[in-house]
This record gives structure tokens, sequence and C-alpha cells, in this order.
């Protein structure tokens, strides 16, 4: 893609590409070394088909919708930021899962700017987290226990920060580098960088893959239960969070491939990953409580309830990571491992 004068036509060239990325019958020129056809989604795959196929098929119904929430997330659609921002996680970590068949030093540039896509989209993001949890858990307290404007208080907070947020995304989706990203994401899918390890039947190449990012989240796992309470475990489990997430989309790419076991493991990964991400919400909305809460106190108002917001969320983070160790009792169970192997 050249350099763009205008957003506007910018735009205009990224949405016509997106339309001819998320077309069924766009075919992808790029093949891996002696595969017998072109990576695309929608392909029905074996364990025999060619392990790039299947990866490259993946990345490419990622890009796609990545493309196709684009529109969404200017026009402020519900979820849509979110949904652009798991896509973005979603590129990135098969990228990071498969050096194999598609080699890191080939696709380094283009994880950091997935990665830097996906932080600007947090932002917009967890602020919106943050404030409906505290105004959820609010709602629930018996009306004694709330003390002063504490609703108000917390849309205060957070208005401003989610509309910088809102803001500093539109100027991102319509920056130069934003369509940058784009091109590269297009290049990578017409003419993929594969290696001769991308011809390889799947079930000799992706359930290695795969375990390597099982005993990346068994290590973190075992390196946070070594840690006292406090700040050093949480954040010990925030990099556990991460590395069950690429392990279960590393799974989830190879799934049309190798089937049923694989698709257990998905859903054992996915229920770590869920458990440490609603451990992670509750760790900051306890420190957002406090926060909030230290601002009423200096401007004279009762800040009891956002001490009271503040232990809800402690004991909501401590419920948290005991599902996310029970999750991984059953995730490193024989049957679930045997897709790994």
């Amino acid at each position: 893609m050249t350099t763009q004068t205008t957003p506007e036509r910018a735009q205009a060239q990224a949405n016509g590409s997106a339309v001819a990325l998320a077309s069924p019958d766009r075919r992808q020129t790029g093949r891996a070394p002696g595969s017998s056809a072109p990576a695309r989604a929608g392909r029905r795959f074996t364990r025999r088909s060619a392990a790039g196929d299947v990866v490259m098929a993946y990345v490419g119904t990622q890009a796609a919708r990545l493309r196709a929430l684009d529109p969404l997330v200017r026009e402020n659609a519900p979820d849509s930021v979110h949904q652009m921002r798991v896509a973005a996680r979603r590129l990135r970590s098969t990228l990071q899962a498969y050096p194999a068949i598609l080699p890191k030093s080939a696709t380094q540039h283009l994880r950091a700017e997935l990665k830097w896509l996906g932080e600007v989209l947090g932002e917009v993001r967890d602020n919106e987290v943050l404030s409906a949890y505290l105004l959820t858990r609010l709602a629930s307290l018996p009306a004694e226990q709330v003390l002063g404007p504490a609703q108000a208080r917390v849309r205060a907070h957070y208005a401003p920060r989610e509309a910088g947020a809102r803001e500093a995304l539109l100027e991102v989706l319509n920056s130069a580098r934003y369509y940058t990203l784009v091109a590269e994401l297009d290049r990578l899918l017409a003419d993929p960088p594969v290696t001769a390890a991308a011809a390889k039947p799947s079930d000799k190449v992706l359930p290695r893959a795969i375990g390597r990012t099982y005993r990346r989240t068994r290590r973190r796992i075992h390196e946070a239960q070594r840690i006292a309470p406090g700040a050093g475990r949480d954040t010990a489990l925030h990099e556990t969070r991460k590395a069950a997430k690429r392990a279960r989309y590393a799974a989830e790419a190879a799934q049309p491939a190798l089937g049923k076991k694989t698709h257990r493991f998905t859903r054992r990964m996915k229920a770590v990953q869920s458990a440490l991400g609603d451990h992670h919400d509750a760790v900051n909305a306890r420190a957002a409580a406090r926060e909030i809460g230290v601002r009423a106190h200096l401007a004279g108002e009762n800040a009891f309830t956002f001490g009271l917001l503040s232990e809800r969320a402690a004991d909501d983070a401590a419920a948290c990571e005991a599902k996310a160790l029970r999750a991984w009792k059953h995730a490193k169970r024989r049957k679930v491992r045997q897709a790994v192997r």
C-alpha cells in the first residue's frame, strides 16, 4: 500500500481490500512449499493437510474479521472494540505460536504492530470494563451502604478517560501507521513467508507448537503459585493468563485439522484464561476503588463505600484465582494433554 494523502482515501482503499479479503471466493496466492492448494478460510482440513495451509487459513479468517470490525469500531457499535481487540490478539498469538511455519524474523514487525493496536483498543476496553464493574457492584450493595454520590463519582472518574481513549483510538484508525499494518497483513496473506515445515502434515507439526504453549503456561502458573499473595503474585497470574491465551489460540488455529482432542484442549485453556482475566479485572478494580475513594475523601465526601468496594474486589480476585487453579487441574488431565502430543 502506498502512503495515503488523506485518511478518507486510505480508508476507502482499506475497506475495498477488506471486501476482497472477506469474500468467500477470494484465494490467496501464497502456498506452503509442496502444498496442493492455497491456504484459505472455509476449506476442509484433515490431519494430513499441510500445516502451513491450516495456520494461514486461520490467520486469513482473523485478518478478515479485523477488517470487518473496523467500521463498527468507528461507529462505536456495542462490543466492537472488544471483538477487534480479540482479533488482533488472535493474529499476534498465532504468529507467536508457530515460528516453525512462520519464522519469527519474518513476522517480528507485524507482531509488534498488532501489539500496539491491541494496546490502543485495550485502553478503551479496560475503562469500559472497570467502570461497568464498579457500577454493577455499587448497584448490588444495600442502599444503606452507599454513602455519598458514589455512582456519580465513578462516572465522573471514567467519563473523561473513556472519551480520551476513544479519541486516541479514532486517531490511530486514521493514521498511516494503522494502514501500513493493514497492508502488511495483506502481504503476509498474499505471499506467506513460510518455511519448509509448512508443507508437512498437520499432525506432525501443529501438536508440537501447541505443546510448547502448554508448557509455557504450566511454567507460568507454577511460578505464580510460588509467589506470596500480593502485587508480585497478581503480576505473575497476569503473565499466566497471557500464556494460556496463546495456548488457546494456537490450539484454536489447529482445530480444523486436529479435531476433537484439540477442541477439548481449547476449551480448557479458555477456562483458565477467562478466570485469570476476571482476576485481573478485580485486581484493577480494587486499585481503582481506592483511588476514587481517596479523591472522594479529599473532596469532603464519605469514602466508606469505596473502601467496601475495594474489599469486595479483593474477595472477587481471590475467588477468581481459585477458579483458575481448578480450571488448570482440568487442563492438565491426560485426555486433555493428548492434543499436544
